[in-house]
Parts: C-alpha cells; sequence; structure tokens
C-alpha cells in the first residue's frame, strides 16, 4: 500500500472534511483535531468501525491506524507507515559500535605500550642484577648484609610488576572477549543489514562492476568499428534510484562508445585534430625509486612508430645536485614499475639535466657540461651518437624556471624527435628544431617569441609547441603554443592541477595521448583532450 493511500484513508477515517491535520513523525501520521459535533464524530467512523469513546481506541484489523479521542475531546489518529527505506538507524549504531570498539582498543593498546615500557626497563634491571650476582658468586670478597638486602629489594619490585601485569593482562583479556564479542554482532548486524538492503545499494554496486566491464568492452571495440547499438530507455521507464543511476551509466557507456567511434581517426598517433583543448586530473602512479631527495628527473614511455603498443616505461632520476644523469631504470610494463619489479638498471657518466626522451628505443640526453645530445641504445647502454646542437647555449644559460641544467629539452611527438631550447642569437626565446632521430643532425629550425626562462616546461604533440607556466603551488597552466606546421603562434588557458611545487619534465607519448611528468620526484601522468575538428589554417 502506498504512502498516499494510506494518507487518504487516514483523513477519511478521522477528518472527513475537517481541517487542523499535523504530521508528527517519520515513520507515522498523527492527525488531530478536535470534533465539531458528536454527529461529525459519527460520521467518521469508517464501514464496520465501532463507537468513539472517551479515550477509546478505534482499529481496524485490515488497516494499519488507529485513532482516538483525548480527555479534551481532541481527536488522534496515528497511521504507521511500512518502513520500506534502508535502516539508517541501524547504520548510525553500527557506526557509534564501531567508534566506541577503536576507543576501547586504542586503550588496551596504549596499555600494552605501558607494559612494553615497564618490562624493558625491568629486563635491564634485571640483567643488571644478574652481573651483579654473578659478581658476588665469583668475588671472594666478603659482603654486607645491606648488600643483599638491596637486591632483595630490587626482586621484589620485579616480583610486584610481574603481579600487576598479570592481574592486568586477566582483565584485557576479558575486555579482549568482549571486543570479540562486540565484532561478532556487528558482522551478525552488517548481514542482516545486508539482507535488508531494500534500496539495491548492493544490486546498484554489481550493477557498475557490470558496467565497468562493457566499458572496457566499448573501448576494446573501438578499433573494430562494431556498430552501434540503442541508446538505453529514458529514466521515466526505470523505477527508483538504482534505476536512474543505471540508466546514467548505461548512457555513459553508449555516449562513450560513440564518442570512440568518432574519435577512432584520432588514435593512434593520428594528427587530424585541432590540438589540445584540455587535460585530464594528474594520475599518481608513484615516487621514483631512489626516494624524495631525488627531485628532479624524468620519466616516460619509449614510442616506436613501428611498434606503438610497446609498454617499455624508463625512470631517470637526477643526482641530489640536481644536475647530474647518472642512473636510468627501464620497466617492460607498468605493472613491473608500480611494484618495482623486473627491472634493469643501467649506470652512464654523461648525462645532465631532466631534458630526457625515449624514441625507438634509445634514450636521448643532454651531454653533461656542453651542447652535445647523446643516442644511447637501451638494449646495450652504449653512447651510438654523440653530437652538439649548433648554436644552443647551454650549462644554465636559458633553462626553464624554477628548473636547473635543462637548457636542451628533447621531445618526442607523432612526426619527429625535437630539441627546444634557445640561443645567444635569439635573446633567449624558445628555438624548435626538428632532428633526425638516427644521426641527431637539424633538419628544421624555429625561433618563437617566447623567452625560455618564463616558461615552466614544454612538450610537443603533432608539430605543435606546448609551454606551461607556474600559477601557484598546485596548479601550472598550458598557457602558449607554437604550430611548425603553420608558423603560428597563440596564447591558450588550461589549467594543470600538480601534487607537488615544481614540475621538472613533461613528455609526451602519441599512442596514448598521455603527459608523463615529474613532479618533485613524483610520477604523474595526465590525459590530453583534442578538438574534434582540425583548426582552420591561417
Amino acid at each position: 500500500m502506498s504512502y498516499s493511500l494510506l494518507f487518504l484513508l487516514a483523513l477519511q477515517f478521522c477528518l472527513g472534511s475537517a481541517s487542523g491535520t499535523t504530521l508528527t513523525s517519520a515513520h507515522s501520521l498523527e492527525l488531530t483535531t478536535p470534533p465539531t459535533s458528536p454527529q461529525a464524530t459519527a460520521a467518521w467512523l469508517p464501514p464496520g468501525g465501532t463507537s468513539w469513546a472517551e479515550g477509546g481506541t478505534v482499529s481496524q484489523p485490515l488497516s494499519n491506524f488507529t485513532g482516538s479521542v483525548d480527555s479534551h475531546g481532541t481527536c488522534q489518529c496515528s497511521v504507521s507507515l511500512p518502513d520500506t527505506a534502508f535502516p539508517a538507524d541501524r547504520v548510525e549504531r553500527l557506526e557509534y559500535t564501531a567508534h566506541i570498539l577503536s576507543q576501547k582498543f586504542e586503550r588496551e593498546f596504549s596499555k600494552v605500550k605501558e607494559y612494553v615500557q615497564l618490562i624493558s626497563a625491568y629486563e635491564k634491571k634485571l640483567r643488571n642484577l644478574t652481573v651483579r650476582v654473578e659478581v658476588m658468586e665469583k668475588d671472594s670478597i666478603s659482603y654486607t648484609e645491606l648488600d643483599f638486602e638491596l637486591i632483595k629489594l630490587e626482586v621484589k619490585e620485579m616480583q610486584k610488576l610481574v603481579l600487576q601485569l598479570k592481574k592486568n593482562f586477566v582483565g584485557s583479556t576479558h575486555i579482549i572477549d568482549m571486543l570479540e564479542e562486540e565484532i561478532r554482532n556487528m558482522t551478525l548486524l552488517v548481514e542482516k543489514l545486508e539482507s535488508l538492503d531494500q534500496n539495491n545499494v548492493l544490486s546498484i554496486r554489481r550493477q557498475i562492476l557490470a558496467l565497468k566491464t562493457k566499458l572496457k568492452e566499448c573501448e576494446a571495440s573501438k578499433s573494430g568499428l562494431v556498430p552501434a547499438t540503442p541508446p538505453p530507455p529514458a529514466p521515466g521507464r526505470l523505477l527508483g534510484a538504482a534505476g536512474r543511476i543505471l540508466w546514467i551509466l548505461n548512457f555513459w557507456c553508449f555516449s562513450l562508445f560513440h564518442q570512440n567511434m568518432q574519435n577512432v581517426s584520432l588514435a593512434l598517433g593520428s594528427c587530424s585534430h585541432g590540438g589540445v583543448v584540455n587535460i585530464s586530473a594528474p594520475s599518481v602512479i608513484q615516487l621514483n625509486w631512489l626516494g624524495f631527495s631525488y627531485k628532479y628527473g624524468a620519466w616516460g614511455r619509449d614510442y616506436s612508430p613501428q611498434h606503438p603498443e610497446r609498454t617499455l616505461y624508463w625512470v631517470a632520476p637526477l643526482n641530489t645536485d640536481a644536475r647530474a644523469l647518472e642512473y636510468y631504470r627501464l620497466y617492460d610494463s607498468l605493472d613491473n614499475l608500480l611494484i618495482y619489479s623486473h627491472f634493469r638498471d643501467y649506470r652512464i657518466r654523461y648525462g645532465q639535466g631532466g631534458g630526457t626522451v625515449a624514441f625507438n628505443n634509445n634514450l636521448y640526453v643532454n651531454w653533461y657540461n656542453g651542447r652535445n645530445i647523446a643516442k644511447i641504445n637501451l638494449t646495450t647502454n652504449v653512447v651510438d651518437v654523440n653530437r652538439p646542437l649548433p648554436l644552443a647555449a647551454y650549462n644554465n644559460r636559458f633553462s626553464y624556471a624554477n628548473v636547473n641544467w635543462q637548457d636542451i629539452d628533447l621531445a618526442v611527438d607523432e612526426q619527429a624527435l625535437w630539441a627546444i631550447y634557445a640561443t645567444e642569437a635569439s635573446t633567449g626565446n624558445i628555438v624548435i628544431s626538428k632532428l633526425n632521430d638516427t644521426t641527431l643532425e637539424v633538419i628544421s629550425t624555429w625561433v618563437t617569441k617566447q623567452y625560455k626562462p618564463s616558461v615552466s616546461n614544454a612538450f610537443m604533440v603533432c608539430g605543435v609547441l606546448y609551454a606551461t607556466r607556474t600559477l601557484n603551488t598546485k596548479t601550472e597552466e598550458i598557457f602558449y603554443y607554437y604550430d611548425t606546421n603553420t608558423e603560428r603562434e597563440g596564447n591558450l588557458g588550461i589549467t594543470m592541477r600538480k601534487i607537488q611545487e615544481r614540475i621538472q619534465s613533461i613528455n609526451y607519448h602519441p599512442f596514448d595521448q598521455k603527459l608523463y611528468v615529474y613532479n618533485d620526484g613524483y610520477l604523474l601522468n595526465y590525459d590530453l583532450v583534442f578538438l574534434q575538428t582540425p583548426r582552420q589554417p591561417v
């Protein structure tokens, strides 16, 4: 029986057409009004009901409401509605019980700490006493009665401690038994709450897990061009909060599927988009394997156009001087990186700064104390090529803001290997050069109007330079771009969150379209969002 029907029955039973109704309870309705006349009172009786009496009660076997008239002649009607909601009061009691148990546990735990301290202290005393007794046994010197009395006194103190500990531990054992019993009761209550899950909380949870599986299938199907399924029904056809949540999740999956169908041409290293328009919140992968002291460095995923799905991750923290790159580590999968497992460590003695990048199974670094770029084979850790970058400033002449020794920043995108740097001729403005990744020769060069030391870092996407700057300790901004395809530059306003104050390096991976950011020793990554339609040429 619905709430509205019960409410109407109660009104018909108690009031008829009278006014003055009041609601007094969340689980019952009490309707109070003074009767206008005995005739009106008689008119209120439902079929089959008995007459009203002073202080009497009318109860119907087929109705869950009762009525009465008090000593002042006021009609009172109480309607008990079925409790179809989730038992929140029991959950509150469960939370309160858990809080009490936590307090009891903390008290017992503090006692254990005190006992441990006492036992440690008396353990030292006992050790000293043992030594003294052994000395007295071996020594031929005669001791006075006072010496033995002191030893007896110390022994008695330890005996008292043992008795005290024994007594307290007995009491604690009783408390622990009580805690165990209460925890068992809590477990039963949770199981009962699960059985009373009338709002389908558990059902929703299972549906969400099922929909997550569907979302994975949606993502997997974007490369297969599977025909789109019809949209889910409107929320009006589904009943309750569970239905609305399921409709929202299904609609999300459906929208994601269509978006993936539209973005198939944008995936797998394609540049048929209008550039970066937004960025996701950061995902914290982990702290670098050397620890908190190694705040400077770089990390990323090796990109190979021939094998774009390859999952070779590299982490290259600088030494604590924030300059020398001496060690780097390779992982064959992100899972191995997360648990510091199945890695390969390599050492080099000539790296400098956090402008490192990996491309086609090679690591490219700035050579220490110069403008050279070194190409290191990731399989053999051997330098295959070492070539200077013409006219590039080096050794902190035009490094990024808040980051030293990164005058030469190497980058990779869908098109090529790039060098981001500055020269004396450019008066510190950013210079972009496309490099031959085999010989490290410069193919083309562009000079921008953006001063490099005012930029916190930069990266390349589809031949477009994106530069960042610091807004505050928790926020960066992608504020500037330069398109080498059109030689067009301009300003942006894309907010980029971070977890630490300084960003030391940013590397872009064309296949997964993520940014790999080294943030004060932490390894972060971000998803980039692109404009669906290509920008119109100038």
